[in-house]
């Protein structure tokens, strides 16, 4: 079952049924859809029913990551196997690209604020910059000494975040595809990685089982916040960068005020 709550209250809203084993839930930015991956499908959920109103199907391995276009009108999803992704058309499940180029599974896929542009960042350890239209690897970003488990766009798409199993993150300049800094701090895999909405701060989450605050400009740790009991698997910011969302394998949800580092 997967479950609609409520931020404010921790209520429960809602239950999509019909489905197990979900990996992996994202809402579209219209806030209208949900889109859950269970083995080698994707399906999407009218958020106000709980109507399931199309399914992707074409994917041969599980699904482990998906993302949606800034205009709700299409999805990215990769799989644990074939070392590729799939660009799908929401409104009719219909598949419109392979991205092939990677040399190992795909962990993370994230479309670029305008949505022209795709990041990914694979088992191959490089984080690859992609364009929809042609499906055409166009930078590569190699760094790490292990796999990249997450990759994320600056608000503004000039700037680009990786988190890899080398338990560090990395900036990177979209353009031209230089290194700026690298974040040391996390004991453990960086699982998560994303850029606050002015661009000043970024937050991760990582298996040491904690999630941290760094600024930008200088890479300095500002805060880390502690209270899950198992891996960070995905953390966010509310949109006005008040507060901080942490996901674990402990099996909950944890909300967290930025500025004091309460729960």
């Amino acid at each position: 079952i997967l479950k609609l709550w409520e931020l404010s209250t921790g209520c429960r809203i809602k239950n999509f049924t019909g489905w197990h084993l979900h990996s992996r839930v994202v809402f579209s930015p219209d806030g209208r859809l949900a889109l859950s991956s269970s083995g080698n499908t994707v399906r999407v959920w009218q958020v106000s029913t709980g109507r399931n109103i199309s399914t992707f199907t074409g994917h041969t391995h599980s699904v482990n990551s998906i993302a949606v276009s800034p205009d709700s009108r299409f999805a990215l999803s990769s799989e644990t196997w074939d070392n590729t992704f799939k660009l799908w058309e929401i409104s009719s499940g219909r598949e419109i690209e392979t991205f092939r180029g990677h040399f190992g599974p795909i962990y993370s896929i994230v479309f670029s604020p305008d949505g022209r542009l795709a990041l990914s960042g694979s088992q191959d350890q490089t984080m690859r910059l992609w364009e929809i239209s042609t499906g055409r690897n166009i930078r590569t970003f190699s760094g790490h000494s292990h796999f990249v488990q997450s990759v994320a766009f600056s608000p503004d798409g000039h700037f680009a975040l990786s988190g890899s199993w080398d338990n560090t993150m990395k900036l990177w300049e979209v353009s031209s595809g230089r290194e700026i800094r690298t974040f040391e701090g996390h004991s453990g895999t960086v699982n998560s990685v994303v850029f606050s909405p002015d661009s000043l701060f970024v937050l991760s989450g990582s298996s040491d089982e904690s999630m941290k605050l760094w600024k930008i400009s200088t890479a300095h740790e500002i805060r880390t916040y502690k209270g899950n009991a198992d891996s960070v698997n995905f953390v966010a910011f509310s949109p006005n960068g008040r507060f901080a969302l942490s996901e674990s394998k402990d099996s909950t949800a944890r909300i967290w005020d930025v500025g004091s580092g309460s729960e």
